[in-house]
């Protein structure tokens, strides 16, 4: 891995051209020569971006409205806590709403308010001194989106020094680690990952996807790791000492940097991850090679206040907050919404959403019991459920025939696994982030679906 800085620029002024002084009657660079961005004729060849299909699947459930006008329609496709759930509790906004005007409109630093790094670090985190990490290891970003594509541009020009290495993620994928990287230069690879074990990222599948990339993509070199726990989709959970030992084996298998999103795991009737015991379970060497994302987006059902952080070294956090002084600046309002939660405490601040949802779960998991389905169902939001068997006696090849089906017929909205590639084709995304009398009737109209189709293939 090699270290990566800022080029010199002329005396006084960081990032000026260096060598004669300006001529006024003519073109000049702001930077020098050989620090110019490389003519890449490759650009015109990429992919198009597909849009998340996450915000489609919803439009299905129109048909169903408009055949059953006096129905409820059911949607289990989102997680959307502050839509299906009651969202961010009033006196959480109103305290965040007198913080924002006793704090004012002023423009603040580009990794955030001083006020909410140290809400993070000393209020949230509580972060231990031995760490040697505090308030200046943490950015504030506009939502968990914001912070990984500042994240997977980070890992790339401060690991390799390069564009078109690659993020690894696991075999099933949120559809936005499959895109996002692709966004800012980087590729993306899908580690190995065995169905029957819930696709789980092992150190042996990163250090397989060293040698492809080495051997097979024209030298390409891993850039980062994304490790999330609770997964998206999948609900998969991943112990933290599962995690420590994960990102040891990457990192000391030379790659630069491991990204830990997790921004789900407040969303579980155990305890939310340690960042302290993750962090001092690592030499410090390797401590300043991880970046952690976690935010309220999920918690506090603050889906459109889009407050999400990074804790990652101070070199990551400059090298970020540097160029987000040239774009995106972080809205104080978002980060009041996260200060006025920690000082109350996160937990009982999103109870409105964390204790339905830990009631929907458990009321899933009897409902895969009592119906001898198999699925994935760790923590979060989600239930990964196969729905291989009856797909093969409906004869369909995938779930997306199944997920018309369900919006159109039952006013479900489910999300069929093959938008997280082909590896989910037989399996669905069942989000419990409801109240429990809704879980229940979503869970009723699974079944009922399922049924249906299983009858008709046989008439």
């Amino acid at each position: 891995m090699t270290s990566r800085s800022a080029g010199p620029g002329r005396a006084g002024v960081p990032g000026a051209p260096a060598g004669p002084p300006d001529r006024p009657d003519r073109p000049s660079l702001v930077v020098r020569p050989d620090e110019l961005v490389s003519v890449d004729p490759g650009l015109g060849r990429l992919r198009a971006i597909p849009g998340s299909q996450m915000f489609e699947i919803r439009k299905a459930l129109e048909v169903f409205a408009a055949r059953h006008p006096d129905e409820l329609v059911v949607d289990a496709s989102q997680g959307d806590g502050g839509a299906s759930l009651p969202g961010v509790a009033p006196e959480v906004l109103d305290m965040a709403h007198a913080l924002q005007r006793s704090h004012g409109t002023a423009y603040d630093g580009p990794a955030g308010a001083d006020l909410f790094r140290r809400a993070v670090a000393e209020l949230y985190w509580r972060l231990d001194r031995a760490t040697g990490w505090g308030p200046a290891n943490v950015i504030a970003c506009q939502g968990g989106r914001d912070a990984l594509l500042r994240a997977y541009d980070a890992v790339q020009l401060l690991g390799h020094g390069r564009r078109g290495d690659l993020v690894v993620v696991s075999r099933v994928p949120w559809i936005s680690y499959s895109w996002g990287p692709y966004a800012v230069g980087a590729n993306v690879m899908l580690a190995p990952g065995e169905e029957h074990e819930a696709w789980q990222l092992r150190p042996e599948a990163v250090q397989a996807c060293i040698e492809v990339a080495d051997r097979e993509l024209e030298g390409r070199r891993i850039a980062a790791l994304v490790l999330t726990s609770p997964d998206n989709p999948t609900g998969r959970s991943m112990a933290l000492e599962r995690q420590i030992e994960l990102t040891r084996a990457t990192l000391e298998s030379g790659v630069p940097y491991v990204i830990l999103d997790w921004i789900y795991h407040q969303v579980t009737e155990d305890e939310p991850h340690d960042l302290n015991r993750f962090l001092l379970a690592l030499e410090p060497a390797l401590r300043e090679r991880c970046i952690i994302l976690d935010g309220i987006t999920k918690s506090l059902g603050a889906s459109n206040i889009r407050n999400a952080h990074l804790v990652a070294s101070e070199a990551v956090v400059g090298f970020i907050a540097s160029r987000a002084s040239h774009g995106v600046i972080p809205s104080f309002h978002s980060q009041a919404v996260a200060i006025a939660a920690y000082r109350q405490g996160l937990r009982r601040a999103a109870r409105g959403v964390l204790d339905p949802t830990n009631a929907s779960r458990r009321l899933v998991r009897r409902f895969i019991s009592d119906h001898r389905l198999r699925a994935v169902l760790g923590d979060g939001y989600y239930a990964f459920i196969d729905v291989g068997p009856s797909l093969d006696r409906a004869g369909l090849a995938d779930s997306k025939a199944l997920g018309t089906i369900l919006a159109e017929r039952r006013g479900l909205a489910i999300v069929p696994g093959g938008c997280f590639g082909p590896a989910g084709s037989r399996w669905i995304r069942f989000s419990y982030a409801l109240e429990p009398t809704i879980t229940q009737l979503a869970c009723e109209r699974l079944w009922q679906g399922l049924q249906e189709l299983e009858h008709a293939a046989r008439a």
